[in-house]
């Protein structure tokens, strides 16, 4: 773990604090700050640029000149592309440039920019940034003594990381250029890479640690997943207590089987039925072929007269 001097704001040193090494000592990564620099700067892009075609010129709507007879060139109108005044061809239209990056990339790119940082001695970690009043005056002199800047000649772009809520931090840093105050949640990546030198107290260290350590992270995730074995483990013990009541079930299913055997039954009685029904039909045929064997000796008993008998009694 690399370890690094803690200085107060007279450049005096204080003591020492040991930096997390999956933090602060990764290597470079020069692929993947790339990336996050394209990415935030694509983020802050407004996308408000816009031209004019030839439907948003103003001008007339009308055919200049007949198509043909003139000698010169045919024409529709005089908004078109070729004409001066008219409108413009594939230029650029309101449209939004931002897009998403996996956290992991960009937290991993401001771990490799960090690191970097400090390989090059160019981070700095103050004890505490205690100002009595906003006063600019007294912020100057404290870059001064931390020989940040040579004089009113040359100033070195600076990046403060502390908490927001020091107020007298705040309102004596605003009016000097070249410098920026930020805290831990707001840290990007191209402020770490536009700013020479980086100034962070001791309390932003530790935050930091907690925000981009990704150990820490893998434990936030795994600890739900511990806990929810034993709970999955106590609902597959409840069921075994309550078998009794769940081995009721099958008497209920039992139950309707016989309710439905008992439905089936009475169907069952329409064959019986149809089976009456075809006996009946049966018989009916039966009766029929009967008839004529009674009327056959009613026949026999009274013959048919011939003619002649016939004509005879008609005479008499």
């Amino acid at each position: 773990m690399p370890t690094v001097k803690v200085r107060n704001l007279k450049n005096k040193e204080v003591g020492d604090v040991e930096l997390l090494d999956s933090v602060f000592g990764v290597e470079l990564n020069e692929s993947l700050v790339h990336a996050a620099l394209v990415n935030y700067q694509a983020n802050g892009r407004q996308g408000t640029s816009a031209t004019k075609t030839r439907g948003n010129v103003s001008g007339s709507g009308r055919k200049l000149w007949k198509q043909k007879g003139t000698g010169r060139a045919r024409i529709a109108s005089l908004r078109s592309p070729l004409w001066k005044g008219g409108g413009n061809v594939h230029g650029p239209q309101p449209r939004d440039w931002s897009y998403q990056m996996p956290k992991k990339m960009r937290r991993g790119a401001l771990r490799s920019a960090l690191s970097e940082r400090l390989r090059e001695g160019n981070l700095i970690i103050i004890d505490e940034f205690s100002f009595a009043g906003p006063k600019t005056k007294d912020f100057l002199g404290a870059v001064e003594t931390l020989k940040l800047s040579d004089g009113k000649r040359k100033k070195v772009k600076t990046l403060i990381v502390d908490s927001l809520d020091n107020a007298n931090l705040v309102l004596s840093s605003r009016n000097v250029e070249k410098t920026k105050v930020t805290n831990s949640f707001g840290l990007n990546i191209y402020d770490i890479l536009y700013h020479e030198k980086l100034l962070i107290s001791k309390s932003a260290i530790e935050e930091l640690n907690d925000l981009l350590d990704p150990k820490r992270e893998g434990a936030k995730g795994e600890a739900p997943v511990k806990e929810a074995k034993p709970k999955k483990a106590a609902k597959a013990d409840e069921p075994k207590a309550e078998e009794a009541p769940k081995a009721a079930k099958p008497k209920k299913e039992a139950v309707t089987e016989e309710v439905k055997a008992e439905e089936v039954a009475p169907k069952a009685v329409k064959p019986k039925k149809e089976a009456a029904a075809d006996e009946v039909k049966a018989e009916k045929p039966a009766k029929k072929e009967a008839a004529p064997k009674t009327d056959a000796p009613a026949k026999e008993k009274t013959p048919k007269k011939p003619k002649a008998e016939k004509e005879a009694t008609d005479n008499e």
